[in-house]
């Protein structure tokens, strides 16, 4: 009761709920007010920016889901030459490497005992009904094959010898010759069809009835009477205790269908109910497969780590607000989503270059929202993107599509990467403030050195020069005896498919297969079939240690013997099954195949052994045509052309880069420095190469290209921040270095060997780049011309026109 009169001497309620409300509504109409104002309509040009960036990341988001990748072993063999041309002729004709799979028994020949043989026969009958399957060539169905048409061939030969005999007998009698010289005359018309083909009867007839149920025609047909695999059987059946199944992939087949394929063989294999010691699946395809998933593998893993080590590394930096620090980053990634998009569009797969591009890219397209942060003129940094552009460029002069992929993606990606870069930095400039605060303490441009001291005496001058050179020549002198790895085992060193390989090497006794073309109207002419006997007689005699025979026309036709007539041997390859005749001979008969089995872990070796078969293999017929190809020749052919174009390779992205800045550069003797710089880094490094006695690699072999990108770009930018007494843009340099070194330090943690070396002369040169930038700069300083003078001023006038500083 004693609040009711407290309750009645305060304000009334509804007075003050009134007062309330009208506040409220006041503030809520201010708010609204406020809204009004900051919602302004969109002008055209927001609205062309909007739909442009829409368009824009349509194009890039579809070139990616178009992007495909390729690794495939084609990638590291040499494009437009005739080596390929014939590897091409023959895949096309006979099917591309084989996936190999390897059956190896407890005990000698158990395999073709009957309750190992069949299911063995089973197998090979599923992996030739797999897709993507050209063919397959293995012991069991080789054997069912011949033992089909043995019997049809021994009743053939028999009753063809029969009738020769009959047939002479009658004639000799109607003549009126007597009975004994009758039959005379019929021992003489069978000693030559005996001669002949008398060896094949007597193999096949003792051995009984020709099925795979027999065990003596098995063992007859496969073994010597040593118990040792006949040497035509020996690419299936290279032990006693070991068979080989030979899957030929289809020509032309994607890396994707490659990959399937193996995948589909080991699951074949494995459903497989064989009782053996151990089965491996290897094989260059199987190879390339590994490859293809290891790299995939990589890129995602390799490419998070150097986003995450180089935004950290612009993070703890303090060259810019910290809001800022990130902008470079992001400008080299949208560079390289643009750049894989393009090669989505013209519908170009990535091979392994890919893995280093993206580390080199996040490095490399930091740099230059960091120039412009730092008020480089943008004539400048315009200069030393295109000369970076063009010396990545360069290297699609390598006769190797990896290579020309990983320069083409990086002369795309450093221009995206100004371009984006540009248009970031304008943007958050536009937004309000500039990403980077004004640097105190920078004098006028004045004569100084690459420390910002006074310049050396021109005799210390010369002498720092001199030393420069001394230092450069000495690696180039090194160049053409630095020793050159080009074999592609590099690349799959450390894979666990390559220790697969490795046995199946050990075991079968070749890695790859040597191949000796025949062409011509009709490679089954006499002629054409003693040229390919001698051929073979040839090679097996002088080479015999190195190559292992697969298949040959006179291995396949061995009971021919020597100089059958065009109809002998036009009737042994009908009667023969077309299983085994299409592994010589073309369908049209226009081409015929001599392979054999060689290793492929010594190129000098193969280069050996195919100048010795040039040489001493015989003159072909008239109208006919040989090509030595496989490939281990295709190998063979891409080592010999890194080796004659390595000097070409090293000094051609030095001078596109000297050439582009000394058009764009109002200061010549920027151009001069940068050259310099660019050799004596490629210099230095080439002869420490040779100290350490590391070969050159494909990656490697244009070392003076990958290093002039860099070392021309420090130059230049160090010579504008000498003139300018600018530490802040010397230091951006230093930024730039510790941003590509990281990024390419990222790619020593591959599990590719090549790539791990890559990434560690990369990081090598990038600081033997700033050494020598910074040598060079010292050493030479400014010329009088170059002293503060309008062009200087107009430079900086420039620059500041691009930065806004902020206290």
């Amino acid at each position: 009761m004693r609040l009711l009169p407290a309750f009645r001497r305060s304000r009334p309620l509804k007075p003050r709920l009134g007062a309330a409300l009208r506040g409220g509504s006041a503030r809520v109409r201010r708010s609204c007010a406020v809204i009004r104002r900051g919602v302004r309509r969109p002008t055209k040009r927001a609205l062309g920016l909007t739909v442009t960036t829409l368009g824009l990341g349509t194009l890039v988001v579809s070139g990616l889901a178009q992007v495909e990748m390729e690794t495939k072993l084609a990638s590291f063999l040499p494009v437009d030459d005739p080596v390929m041309e014939d590897l091409e002729t023959v895949n096309q004709s006979f099917g591309g490497d084989p996936v190999v799979v390897l059956v190896e028994s407890n005990m000698p020949r158990q395999q073709f005992e009957n309750n190992h043989l069949l299911p063995l026969l089973g197998m090979e009958g599923e992996l030739a009904e797999l897709s993507n399957v050209a063919t397959v060539y293995g012991p069991g169905t080789m054997l069912n094959q011949i033992a089909g048409h043995t019997q049809d061939l021994l009743a053939e030969l028999s009753g063809r010898r029969d009738g020769i005999r009959t047939q002479a007998v009658d004639e000799a009698k109607r003549d009126g010759a007597s009975d004994a010289a009758a039959e005379r005359a019929g021992d003489e018309a069978v000693r030559e069809f005996d001669q002949r083909y008398g060896d094949l009867l007597v193999q096949g007839l003792p051995a009984g009835l020709p099925t795979l149920h027999n065990s003596d025609f098995v063992q007859q047909v496969v073994f010597d009477a040593e118990g040792a695999p006949r040497p035509q059987w020996r690419f299936v059946v290279p032990r006693d205790d070991a068979v080989a199944i030979h899957v030929r992939p289809r020509h032309g087949l994607s890396e994707e269908a490659t990959g399937e394929l193996v995948s589909d063989v080991r699951s074949t294999v494995s459903d497989a109910d064989l009782d053996a010691r151990d089965v491996t699946v290897s094989g260059v395809p199987a190879v390339s497969a590994g490859l293809g998933a290891q790299v995939r593998s990589e890129v995602p893993l390799l490419g998070g780590i150097a986003i995450v080590a180089i935004g950290a590394c612009f993070v703890a930096i303090p060259w810019a607000r910290l809001r800022y620090r990130l902008l470079p980053l992001a400008s080299a990634l949208l560079a390289v989503a643009a750049t894989l998009a393009v090669f989505g569009w013209i519908g170009r797969p990535i091979s392994l270059g890919v893995v280093a591009f993206l580390s080199v890219l996040l490095g490399l397209g930091s740099y230059y929202p960091t120039y412009l942060a730092k008020r480089a003129a943008p004539r400048v940094v315009t200069a030393v993107v295109l000369a970076t552009s063009a010396s990545f460029a360069t290297l699609v002069l390598s006769p190797l599509p990896f290579v020309r992929d990983l320069g083409l993606a990086l002369a795309i990606g450093v221009l995206m990467a100004a371009g984006i870069g540009t248009l970031l930095f304008r943007r958050s400039h536009r937004a309000g403030a500039a990403p980077v605060a004004a640097t105190a303490g920078e004098t006028p441009p004045a004569a100084t050195g690459a420390s910002g001291g006074r310049v050396p005496r021109p005799f210390v001058r010369l002498v720092a020069v001199a030393g420069i050179v001394l230092v450069g020549a000495s690696g180039w002198l090194a160049l053409p005896n630095l020793g050159l790895d080009g074999s592609f085992r590099q690349f799959t060193a450390g894979l666990p498919e390559m220790a697969d390989a490795e046995h199946v090497e050990s075991v079968v006794g070749s890695s790859g297969e040597l191949d000796i073309m025949l062409r011509g109207d009709d490679v089954l002419a006499p002629e054409a079939f003693d040229w390919a006997q001698q051929a073979h007689n040839t090679a097996v005699a002088n080479q015999g240690d190195e190559l292992r025979t697969v298949t040959t026309p006179s291995s396949l036709l061995r009971f021919l013997g020597s100089d059958p007539t065009a109809g002998q041997v036009a009737a042994a390859v009908r009667l023969l099954p077309a299983y085994l005749t299409d592994a010589v001979f073309r369908s049209d008969s226009e081409v015929a195949l001599l392979s054999y089995g060689v290793q492929l872990d010594d190129l000098d070796t193969l280069h050996a052994l195919r100048d010795d078969l040039r040489e001493s293999l015989p003159d072909v017929p008239d109208g006919y045509e040989m090509a030595i190809t496989g490939l281990p020749v295709a190998a063979v052919r891409a080592h010999e052309l890194l080796s004659e174009n390595r000097v070409l390779s090293n000094v051609a992205g030095i001078a596109a880069a000297g050439i582009v800045l000394l058009i764009v550069l109002r200061r010549r003797a920027d151009a001069a420095r940068a050259v310099l710089a660019a050799g004596t880094a490629t210099g230095a490094g080439l002869f420490a190469l040779w100290l350490l006695d590391v070969p050159l690699s494909p990656l490697t072999v244009a070392f003076g290209s990958l290093t002039a990108a860099v070392a021309c770009e420090f130059t230049v930018m160090l010579s504008e921040a000498t003139r300018r007494r600018s530490p802040s843009l010397r230091r951006s340099v230093l930024l730039a270095t510790a941003t590509s070194a990281l990024g390419y330090v990222v790619l020593t943690m591959s599990d590719l060997a090549a790539v791990r070396e890559f990434g560690l002369l990369l990081t090598g040169s990038v600081l033997l780049s700033l050494i020598s930038a910074h040598c060079v700069v010292w050493a030479t300083g400014t010329g009088p011309g170059e002293r503060a003078g309008p062009a200087t001023t107009a430079t900086q006038t420039n620059a500041s026109e691009s930065v806004v500083a902020v206290p």
